[in-house]
């Protein structure tokens, strides 16, 4: 079931070694089938390399095992909070992207010092607080303190990003790791100036309304 569903995360989930966001087995991509409500999401410990659509574990919102042999990622509980919270989600990413979890390490936001951050995530992306792995502690903290970003940071830990659909979630932690990087080269440099709020809010809005075709 859920074929092409399948076959995109399969893709998508590519996107995060070919970006360098994992290393090994670590991160996962989930989805939301906007027909059924059901959730596609990784098997726990399945190098990204060797992933197949087959692998791919179906479940419903409550966390019941609708099709998959395998187990599914340690952080299943988490999607689940977030797309129970957050009906507007449609897919949702987590890595440990070494920049971005440079910033997680030592409990910092990523200030909006760079157009591009006011374009995709519209002001800083934030860090929130710290939450063991296994249930839905870590769900809860991003529904918390993630607010309008597509993008949070938690402490100790790396970063989850969220969007309308699969694909945007990957693109909003693609983005994530290169902001990321570039605001911890210019902190070598000096102390970045942060944009203005009236002013970020007119970057996000002509990015969110008018760029692109």
């Amino acid at each position: 079931m859920l074929e092409k569903l399948k076959e995109e995360l399969v893709e998508l989930h590519l996107e995060l070694p070919r970006n360098h966001l994992v290393v090994w087995t670590g991160g996962n991509v989930s989805a939301r089938d906007a027909e059924t409500g059901l959730i596609v999401i990784k098997p726990s410990g399945v190098r990204y390399e060797e992933l197949r659509p087959e692998h791919l574990v179906v479940l419903d919102l409550e966390g019941r095992k609708i099709e998959g042999k395998l187990k599914p990622s340690s952080d299943t509980a988490s999607h689940l909070y977030i797309y129970q919270h957050r009906p507007d989600v449609g897919g949702v990413v987590h890595t440990h992207s070494t920049y971005a979890t440079a910033f997680a390490a030592v409990n910092k936001p990523i200030p909006v010092v760079l157009t591009a951050i006011a374009d995709e995530f519209g002001g800083p992306i934030p860090c929130g607080g710290f939450a063991l792995i296994g249930d839905e502690a870590i769900g809860k903290v991003v529904v918390e303190s993630i607010g309008k970003s597509p993008a949070v940071l938690l402490k100790n830990h790396g970063v989850f990003t969220i969007g309308k659909d699969a694909r945007s979630a990957v693109k909003a932690a693609i983005m994530t790791e290169d902001n990321a990087k570039t605001v911890w080269l210019a902190m070598q440099i000096g102390v970045p100036d942060e944009i203005s709020a009236e002013d970020v809010e007119k970057l996000h809005a002509r990015y969110t309304h008018v760029y692109g075709q």
